[in-house]
């Protein structure tokens, strides 16, 4: 199916960018979330009329993402668990339990953009983790996860 895509989406395309993908990822995911349309001739004559106001939008979140980034680079953030001798936790720390530790430090993140690439944390221990917040900005957070006995 072509569309046209109505903001950068990563390993896809930028903004107006024409490309061929699944049905599915289209119907599914690209044109609900409001990413795409069909790449008839009626949307391509829209998005071209539309295309500064988008553009000016794509601008406004990236300012929005570069800003936020700048604040939350380097955070630190303590979770707490119940641990073993050995440091094992009973359990695990996954991007929720980080995003709600950030949430009360005055960070809004959304748990889908923190990247956990080794999957849920299950050792006491510091990690350094990446949290998404734009196609091009990502900020890097130490999560320092505590054992309680």
């Amino acid at each position: 199916m072509q569309i046209i895509l109505l903001e950068k989406v990563v390993n896809l395309g930028g903004l107006g960018d024409v490309v061929k993908v699944k049905d599915g990822y289209a119907r599914n995911f690209l044109i609900p979330q409001g990413k795409a349309k069909r790449a008839t001739e009626a949307n391509l004559a829209e998005f071209e009329a539309r295309r500064a106001e988008l553009e000016r939008a794509q601008a406004e979140k990236l300012g929005a993402a570069q800003e936020l980034a700048a604040r939350l680079e380097g955070v630190t953030v303590q979770v707490s668990r119940k641990a073993g001798m050995d440091g094992r936790l009973f359990g695990s720390v996954n991007n929720a339990d980080i995003a709600e530790a950030l949430a009360a430090q005055g960070f809004e993140i959304e748990r889908a953009a923190i990247r956990m690439p080794d999957g849920p944390l299950k050792q006491v221990g510091e990690v350094q983790l990446e949290v998404g917040l734009h196609a091009d900005v990502v900020a890097n957070i130490t999560v320092a996860v505590v054992g309680e006995q």
